[in-house]
C-alpha cells in the first residue's frame, strides 16, 4: 500500500510540471556540428585528385578582378585599395604574368612577369621597374606593391604533384575547421587534411598543407610554408565553376602573412590549356622609368615614400 501511494504522489507531481512551468525550463542548445551530408575519400583517392589536378591545367588566361588589402599588426594599420580589372597569364613550370588596371580610366597600374626564380614589376603611376629574385624577402612598407611576389601568386593558382621521390604525403581526417552557414550559425565541420612533407625521416620539412572540404572532396585551402616551418602563403578556394572541362575555384584569396597583403581574385573569364608564346611572359623595361633591383640596397627620393 505505502509503494502504490508514492507512485501515485510521482505522478501526480509529473502531472503538476507543464501546467505550473517553475520547476524547470527548456533551452535550445545550438548546433555545433555540420548538419549537411559529408563525404568521405580515402588518402590515395585525395593525393590522386592533387596530381590529376596539376596534369590537367597546363596553362591558363583569365580575366580576373582583384580585391586588395594591406597591413595588418606589424604597420598598425590596414589600407584596402579599390578593385580594379586584370588579367592573369600562367603556363607550366613556372611562368607567371599578371596586369592590374587602374579604375575607369583602365591605364596599367601595375605589370608584373616571373619565370620562377626572378621576376620584373613595372609599376607605371610611380615611374620604377622593379627587378630581383622570388625567393629574397626584401619588404618595402613605402610600395606595398613592391612585396608582391609572381611565384606566391603562382603557387597559390596551380596546385603541384606530390613527388613520391623526395616528398610523402600525410593523411590526416581528425581536423575541422569553423563554417558560417544560414542566419550566420556557425559551427564545426570535419575535413581531410593532406600534409606534404618535403624530404625523408628526420630530415623532412612540411612543405604545405591542403585541405579538402568534405561537403564536395574539392581543395578550399591551402597551406604554404618556408624552410624554417611559418606559414608564407594561406590561400582559400571557392566557388568552383567548369573551365574547359575542368573544375576550377572562381574565388581564390592569397594571403601573405609575413609581408601583410591580401589579395582576392574573382574570375571573370578564362580559358585553360590554350597555347601561351613566349613573347606573352616578355616585360621590359620602358625608356626613362627608374630602375630599382633589389639585389642592393637603393637610396630612394624621399626615402622611397609616396
Amino acid at each position: 500500500m505505502r509503494l502504490n501511494s508514492r507512485f501515485s504522489a510521482v505522478l501526480v507531481l509529473l502531472a503538476t510540471f507543464p501546467v505550473s512551468g517553475c520547476l524547470f525550463r527548456t533551452r535550445r542548445v545550438e548546433q555545433t556540428l555540420s548538419p549537411v551530408a559529408l563525404k568521405s575519400a580515402t588518402k590515395p583517392e585525395l593525393v590522386a585528385y592533387i596530381d590529376k589536378q596539376a596534369e590537367q591545367v597546363r596553362t591558363m588566361q583569365a580575366t580576373v578582378d582583384i580585391d586588395t588589402t594591406v597591413g595588418g599588426a606589424k604597420k598598425g594599420k590596414i589600407t584596402e585599395y579599390t578593385e580594379i580589372r586584370g588579367y592573369i597569364l600562367a603556363r607550366k613550370p613556372a611562368m607567371l604574368r599578371m596586369i592590374g588596371l587602374m579604375p575607369i580610366v583602365r591605364n596599367r597600374a601595375f605589370d608584373m612577369v616571373s619565370d620562377g626564380r626572378e621576376f620584373k614589376l613595372w609599376i607605371p603611376p610611380k615611374n620604377r621597374f622593379v627587378i630581383g629574385r622570388n625567393d629574397v624577402a626584401t619588404p618595402n612598407p613605402q610600395q606595398p606593391l613592391e612585396n608582391l611576389r609572381p611565384q606566391a601568386i603562382y603557387d597559390a593558382l596551380l596546385l603541384r604533384q606530390i613527388d613520391p621521390e623526395t616528398e610523402t604525403a600525410v593523411f590526416d581526417q581528425s581536423t575541422t575547421e569553423t563554417v558560417t552557414g544560414e542566419k550566420g550559425h556557425k559551427f564545426e565541420q570535419p575535413v581531410y587534411m593532406i600534409s606534404v612533407i618535403r624530404g625523408k625521416g628526420v630530415d623532412g620539412l612540411i612543405s604545405r598543407k591542403i585541405v579538402f572540404s568534405r561537403e564536395n572532396l574539392l581543395p578550399d585551402r591551402q597551406l604554404i610554408y618556408d624552410q624554417s616551418g611559418t606559414v608564407v602563403t594561406d590561400a582559400r578556394y571557392s566557388e568552383y565553376k567548369d573551365y574547359n572541362a575542368v573544375l576550377f575555384p572562381s574565388r581564390i584569396e592569397i594571403k601573405r602573412p609575413e609581408e601583410e597583403y591580401d589579395i582576392t581574385l574573382h574570375i571573370i573569364k578564362m580559358d585553360i590549356n590554350q597555347t601561351l608564346a613566349n613573347d606573352k611572359f616578355v616585360l621590359d623595361q620602358p625608356p626613362g622609368v627608374q630602375l630599382i633591383p633589389l639585389d642592393r640596397p637603393q637610396t630612394l627620393p624621399n626615402g622611397g615614400g609616396n
